[in-house]
Parts: structure tokens; C-alpha cells; sequence
């Protein structure tokens, strides 16, 4: 078996309304339908049918903060520039979204963030692909601090 790429991330949300301002309204992902009577919706990003399934649990608890087993973080290509990185710093600063961190990958450039509900989302643009492709282990280069 080979797998051919990462589907798609489902997660649980406290208030699905809020969740959708987030990743649809903020983000720019479109939603795709409603299941599961209204308390769930499907998102894409326009490269397959969903990327992003969202399911309303209301209280139950949210992610423990600090390393544990599990999830960490989902990624989400922003763009193919680093102007596009800067255009969505600017949008998080205009929706009042703190940033928790900003990092050079070498092979990525990235913005860190939390959804509202205490999932963390890296937004990211990659660097060009020969640098990974002429150098496989630039994936795995010492994480440099970002200035945008």
C-alpha cells in the first residue's frame, strides 16, 4: 500500500458557528454541506470533495494544553509567496487572531495560530521545491525564527 496524500482532518468543535467564521469566513475555506442533522459541516479547499469536517459536541472538553499523545497541529497552504504569508499575517491582526509564532522551516515559512477552540493551525507557504528535492534532508534543518 502506498499512501497517495493526507485526505482530510475532522474535528470536534465546541460551537460549529464559530468554528465556520474561522475556517470558512477567515480562512477561505468553502463549506460543502451540512450532516448529522446541522450539528456537522464539510469544507474544501477546492482539491477534493472535503479537507475539513467540523462536528459540534458543544462542553466537552477541549485539547489539553502543553506535549501530550495525539494531534498537534494541522498545516494550511496559504499561497506559494511570502507576500502571501504577509497578506495572511495581516488578515489575523484585522480578525484580532493572536499569532503564537512565526518560523522558517527552510522548506516552509510559516505563521502558528489557534482555532477557537484551542487547536493549533499553521498557516504556511513552501519554499521553492529544489530546496528539498536537491537537499531531501533540508526538511529536517534547524527551525530559524521569522521576521515578517
Amino acid at each position: 500500500m502506498n499512501a497517495h496524500y493526507l485526505g482530510h482532518v475532522v474535528f470536534y468543535v465546541k460551537d460549529l458557528e464559530r468554528a465556520l467564521v474561522f475556517y470558512r469566513d477567515l480562512l477561505g475555506f468553502e463549506e460543502v454541506g451540512w450532516i448529522f442533522n446541522g450539528t456537522a459541516a464539510a469544507l474544501t479547499c477546492g482539491r477534493t470533495h472535503h479537507e475539513l469536517l467540523l462536528i459540534q459536541v458543544g462542553d466537552a472538553p477541549g485539547p489539553p494544553p502543553g506535549r501530550r499523545r495525539g494531534l498537534y497541529h494541522i498545516g494550511i497552504k496559504v499561497g506559494d509567496s511570502l507576500d502571501e504569508l504577509r497578506q495572511a499575517k495581516h488578515e489575523l491582526e484585522q480578525a484580532r487572531i493572536p499569532i503564537d509564532g512565526m518560523s522558517d522551516h527552510t522548506v516552509s515559512q510559516s505563521l502558528y495560530l489557534k482555532d477557537p477552540d484551542g487547536n493549533e493551525v499553521e498557516l504556511y507557504v513552501d519554499a521553492d521545491e529544489s530546496v528539498w528535492k536537491n537537499n531531501p534532508a533540508a526538511v529536517v534543518s534547524p527551525i530559524k525564527p521569522l521576521y515578517l
